[in-house]
């Protein structure tokens, strides 16, 4: 398929999965797909699957060396989209501690089983990459031959 040309070409056995009412409607996936595609969204609701944790402990628990602005921006959006509780204690210094709510737990189950699916199908994904990197490559030659 060429950049210009998206339609699909091959039916769909079943219907479309998603149907939306007009195309700028988006069945509301834009938003849920903006917060999850971010760089760390997903990790910190793994991290947080497990329980309850402060600020530092979720920190530490992320790979890649979150800053601690992003990570606080990052659970302010999840809190903002109901997926994340802060509970403040007033002590000194204050003590936050951070845990999913019940719609965030609901979406562990989604992204479980997108871990999931990645991992089946990684080998499968290596190797259509393989073939599309050499049948590249092999038509740039082709076409700096012609030149």
């Amino acid at each position: 398929m060429s950049v210009g040309n998206t339609a699909v070409t091959t039916p769909v056995p079943d219907g479309p999965v998603i149907v939306c009412e007009t195309p700028q409607d988006e069945c509301g996936v834009r938003d849920v797909l903006d917060r999850l595609g971010d760089k760390w969204s997903v990790y910190v609701v793994v991290e947080l699957a497990s329980g309850i944790k402060r600020f530092k402990e979720l920190q530490r628990a992320i790979p890649g060396n979150i800053s601690q602005r992003m990570l606080t921006l990052t659970v302010r959006r999840l809190e903002r989209d109901g997926l994340v509780k802060r509970t403040v204690y007033p002590t000194v210094p204050p003590q936050v501690e951070y845990e999913l709510t019940d719609m965030g737990h609901s979406l562990t189950h989604l992204v479980k089983s997108l871990a999931d699916w990645s991992i089946a199908h990684r080998p499968v994904i290596a190797a259509a990459r393989a073939a599309w990197d050499a049948d590249a490559a092999a038509a740039a030659s082709a076409a700096a031959t012609e030149i």
